[in-house]
């Protein structure tokens, strides 16, 4: 008889989420440094700002949820206007695909408000804490007097910012200087007063403490940025040619002289780095295309001596085929790009264009489904319609109001309508004809609503009158 040994089976555990190493980037300077704060300042002047610029004695741009009206400088859209903002968003994807063919994760690294955030948060906490070095030893330290205040100081100008943050965003949707008074009366609404606080709690965690993680698993574009990539689309890369093999040296070697490469493996480019990775590994989804690596390590190839670029902006073709900046830009410009310009333009054109001729009056007409058709003293047929006159300028106007179609036909009753501005008014009109004015059955008809003090507001709306 044979014997027979149990297979031992080994138990292997695998965890769902990688354990997260708290990432302390240094501070760098630089030129793309420098563009980051730049985009820093102009999209929080914008953001903070635009809620408290005024236009015809309004706010100027006004998201207003309960009147059912988006104010936008001059223009004021309605919830029928909703196709502009579905061709709005078009042109957002579209614009993203044309920078991300172009030069990869550009809205990523210098304009998501993620990034902003973080990039605002950690100055915070690097003008208390000190630089990487100084924070990393303050982790490890024990909980004493000095780390309390520090991180008490810290904890709450992050917060006075999220809650800044927070009121802001809901001063989109209600008057900011409502809200604030408000707030100070102590009368906020219950909405107002959720989303403040839900807003701000969003933008405390995912700046202040999440950062990375959002880039690395909670953000879709990470994914399928790929996809948009081609051999010719401009990335932060490693020149692993000229940098390989690295190794450490004194200022002023020849790294040929030692049989080195230039880079010196200093590791600032990982230090420095947002999400932590080392860009010297190759193209990666977690890069955001910051360019911090860019500017420390031409920091350092020039205290070296040596060329900047080891870390550069370029491309996978012109890495291979050692291009210079004339080939890489004529490559850059290719069917793909084109497409996607000529159909952004194409789009953004037809956007302007019908903004630029939207009806400044609109009409519907109703009928009264309660009285579809009476006879009335004289012989004559009566149909009543209910029009909704929608004023969308910001001027109060007075229309006047005729009917056409058929022999005889006549308005009876008020034939001249005020409609105050960015106004929708519902107006009940009777409309007569004769009896003989035309057989049994439905006949169309035509109303003409026309301002009196502007020839160029008129509308010749179709309905149909019903004859018994």
């Amino acid at each position: 008889m044979n014997s027979t040994t149990p297979n031992t089976e080994q138990v292997q555990e695998v965890t769902l989420y990688k354990a997260r190493k708290k990432i302390h980037p240094r501070a760098v300077t630089g030129v793309f440094a420098t563009w980051r704060w730049i985009f820093v300042w102009l999209t929080q002047l914008l953001y903070y700002g635009l809620p408290w610029l005024q236009w015809n004695d309004r706010q100027a741009v006004l998201f207003d949820l309960v009147n059912r009206k988006f104010y936008l400088f001059g223009l004021v859209l309605w919830p029928q206007d909703v196709f502009y903002l579905a061709v709005l968003l078009i042109i957002s994807a579209y614009s993203l695909f044309l920078f991300t063919a172009v030069a990869g994760r550009l809205w990523c690294g210098y304009a998501c408000p993620q990034t902003v955030y973080t990039e605002i948060f950690l100055w915070i906490e690097q003008k208390i804490e000190g630089d990487r070095s100084a924070r990393i030893k303050l982790d490890k330290a024990p909980l004493d007097a000095r780390k309390f205040r520090l991180r008490a100081t810290k904890y709450g100008l992050w917060a006075l910012l999220a809650l800044w943050t927070g009121f802001t965003f809901v001063g989109y949707f209600t008057p900011i200087k409502v809200l604030w008074e408000e707030i100070w009366s102590w009368t906020l609404g219950p909405w107002e007063t959720f989303w403040v606080f839900f807003y701000s709690a969003f933008t405390y965690v995912f700046a202040g403490h999440l950062r990375e993680q959002v880039c690395l698993y909670m953000c879709p574009y990470a994914r399928f940025q790929g996809v948009m990539f081609d051999p010719d689309t401009l990335v932060i890369t490693y020149d692993a040619e000229r940098g390989e093999p690295r190794g450490q040296r004194k200022k002023g070697v020849d790294p040929k002289s030692i049989g080195k490469g230039d880079c010196v493996d200093c590791s600032l480019c990982v230090q420095v780095c947002p999400t932590g990775i080392d860009i010297r590994n190759g193209l990666q989804y977690e890069c955001i295309g910051c360019a911090a690596c860019i500017d420390v390590c031409d920091e350092v190839m020039a205290k070296m001596g040596y060329p900047k670029g080891l870390i550069r902006y370029t491309t996978e073709n012109a890495l291979a085929q050692h291009w210079g900046w004339r080939e890489i830009l004529r490559h850059v410009v290719r069917p793909r790009i084109i497409v996607y310009t000529v159909i952004l333009l194409g789009i953004t054109g037809g956007l302007i264009w019908g903004l630029a001729h939207k009806a400044d009056l609109r009409v519907n007409v109703i009928r009264d489904r309660a009285v579809l058709a009476r006879e009335v003293e004289g012989g004559l047929i009566e149909n009543v319609y209910r029009l909704q006159v929608m004023n969308v300028t910001e001027a109060p106007h007075r229309y006047t109001v005729s009917v056409s179609g058929l022999n005889g036909i006549e308005l009876s009753g008020e034939t001249q309508l005020e409609v105050p501005p960015a106004t929708t008014r519902s107006f009940s009109v009777a409309v007569r004809a004769p009896l003989d004015a035309a057989p049994k059955g439905s006949h169309t008809i035509y109303f003409d609503v026309k301002a009196v003090e502007r020839a160029d507001l008129a509308v010749h709306e179709k309905a149909t009158f019903l004859m018994p």
